[in-house]
């Protein structure tokens, strides 16, 4: 059954979420040539214990790190480690707070330097099918309206949609029903209702969608090692369009 959230805890849930989109933007901002990845966790850990949040990642079911920091054909669940970003890497971060008990999750891929014409395709309509997907997140359609969507902006892209990983429900846990895959046929599953919240996250290859796990059991890598990119935004439905809750306050 999806959760519907009440007004107090959908606000309780601002909170959590603007966190996340904060440190979100602040690790975005610290990317550059020369920076490790553990590094850039490092930033992340600082800046939640001034926030008197925790990592919705950090212990969950075993990982190590505080944010996932994913590197070029790493699609999701990277390891924080002593990799040195380079001039033409992209990066997804993906990360998740929890406070008062209720998490925030949100992702962004950050170009760094890049200036090959089919990445910045990529990132480009992995973020239009985010849009796209939010867009349908609206009273009275049907769940899998926003999976379609993101289908739609990335099969006419001609991009690879990462199928072995979803967006899902969140609130007080960060994985709630239902799961909500990136693509399918519209009008099907149950009614988008005020007050449900989301997290929607398209994932894309510039290659073959096909995905395989590294030995360190939570890295995913595209199987061709082409290039990949994943942003996310957690959504609470609502009359005439979604409410995008991990923005941070100006």
């Amino acid at each position: 059954m999806i959760k519907i959230k009440s007004t107090a805890e959908l606000d309780r849930m601002r909170v959590s979420c603007r966190m996340a989109a904060t440190v979100r933007d602040a690790v975005a901002k610290a990317i550059k040539p020369g920076v490790t990845t553990l590094e850039l966790d490092e930033y992340a850990q600082e800046l939640i214990a001034k926030m008197g949040a925790k990592s919705a990642f950090y212990g969950y079911r075993g990982f190590p790190g505080h944010i996932c920091v994913s590197v070029n054909d790493e699609v999701v669940h990277g390891i924080p480690s002593q990799r040195i970003v380079r001039l033409g890497d992209i990066l997804s971060v993906d990360f998740g707070v929890t406070y008062d008990g209720f998490v925030g999750d949100t992702a962004t891929t950050v170009m760094v330097g890049v200036t090959d014409p089919d990445v910045i395709r990529l990132i480009t309509v992995t973020e239009k099918a985010l849009t796209a997907a939010i867009e349908q997140a609206v009273v009275g359609n049907r769940l899998s309206d926003i999976s379609h969507a993101v289908e739609t902006v990335a099969t006419a892209a001609g991009m690879g949609i990462v199928r072995d990983f979803v967006g899902h429900g969140i609130g007080r846990k960060m994985h709630e029903d239902p799961q909500i895959p990136n693509f399918g046929r519209p009008g099907r599953g149950p009614k988008l209702r005020a007050g449900m919240t989301f997290a929607l996250e398209p994932m894309l290859n510039l290659g073959t969608e096909e995905v395989e796990v590294m030995s360190d059991g939570w890295t995913v890598l595209t199987k061709d090692r082409r290039p990949s990119a994943h942003f996310e935004h957690t959504v609470a439905i609502a009359e005439g369009q979604a409410e995008i809750l991990t923005v941070a306050e100006k």
